[in-house]
């Protein structure tokens, strides 16, 4: 298969997406929360919508030109993919096959469902594709693995293929840098990068670094529009249970009715709850961010002032070169 064939099956993908009616969306939203309650409606339409955005015919050839894809050997390349938010493994499948590699996939049983569901929809488009995809519950006998899991995890799959080519991605997330002048509309902003996916991805915020004496009220009532997200069960039990902690713990904390907001060094927050800590100025915001830099995945600020971030609002709709952990994808399945 050319690539231009390649392309343009994945271009018809996306359009067939962008086509569902919210009746359809709801529909696959339903059978996705069979397997996974966290994927709600608005979860499941954000990550189809997300998608959608680099399933563009210019954008994948421009993208896909940069590489030496037509010049790569076929390899059998397994996947472990992620979970924790709808599709989170959809663009390893896509580099692997636009590089016209074997895919054998262990999916997640919390994702079985879209994954398939875009598969099947990306064979209708291209039957050929059909041989190219896999699934299997173990990733034996591959000549190259992507593998995403928790840092304990991580260890596993590294020394397990430590003998052949891998990309190993550990946990990840993602931290906002506020200046203390953000407009209401611009903190806005900065909520969807906090609450979209309920906190479960790696490029949502689950920590902000604020200058002392930071306004927290001017913040949280920001986010009031938020406030729907307690109705979710799971994450209200989730938001309780981190309370009664805090309470039993005697730690201050800033309380909204759906998100506790507290001090921390730690960069990863438990769900419901977003850590904060304080800088004094510029070098010693920067040297706070450096020293946990491996650990983060993207920086947010408003409009994007702060050096290599993103503006607030944006971290949950990557380009489709935005590859995670900042290693090149397409680079590592194009030299193997």
């Amino acid at each position: 298969m050319k690539l231009e064939d390649k392309v343009n099956a994945f271009a018809a993908l996306g359009h067939k997406m962008s086509r569902l009616t919210d009746s359809e969306k709801n529909d696959i939203a339903v059978n996705a929360a069979q397997l996974n309650p966290w994927f709600t409606h608005d979860s499941v339409a954000t990550a189809l919508s997300g998608i959608n955005h680099f399933l563009k015919k210019d954008t994948l050839s421009n993208w896909a030109a940069q590489y030496p894809i037509e010049h790569q050997k076929s390899k059998t390349v397994g996947v472990a993919m992620a979970g924790n938010i709808p599709l989170v493994g959809f663009h390893d499948l896509l580099c692997i096959l636009l590089c016209g590699h074997q895919l054998i996939a262990k999916k997640s049983s919390q994702d079985s469902y879209l994954t398939d569901l875009l598969i099947n929809w990306l064979i209708e488009i291209e039957p050929r594709f059909k041989s190219k995809i896999r699934f299997e519950e173990r990733l034996n006998g591959v000549e190259a693995v992507i593998a995403t899991g928790s840092d304990n995890t991580a260890r596993y799959f590294e020394y397990y293929f430590r003998t052949i080519p891998h990309i190993i991605r550990k946990n990840r997330t993602s931290i906002a840098v506020l200046m203390g002048e953000e407009t209401p509309e611009i903190l806005f902003e900065l909520g969807k990068d906090v609450f979209t996916y309920f906190g479960l991805g790696c490029r949502n915020v689950s920590k902000i670094y604020v200058p002392e004496d930071y306004n927290f009220p001017n913040l949280l009532d920001a986010w009031q529009s938020y406030e729907s997200i307690i109705h979710h069960h799971k994450y209200a039990n989730n938001y309780d249970y981190q309370k009664s902690i805090l309470l039993v713990n005697g730690i201050h904390f800033y309380d909204t009715g759906y998100l506790l907001t507290t001090a921390s060094k730690n960069l990863v927050s438990p769900i419901s709850v977003l850590f904060y800590e304080t800088y004094t100025n510029q070098a010693d915001l920067d040297q706070k961010i450096q020293l946990q830099r491996e650990k983060i995945q993207c920086i947010v600020s408003a409009d994007g002032w702060y050096k290599s971030s993103l503006a607030f609002g944006t971290a949950q709709r990557p380009d489709v070169s935005d590859y995670a952990d900042q290693i090149d994808t397409m680079k590592f399945l194009t030299s193997i």
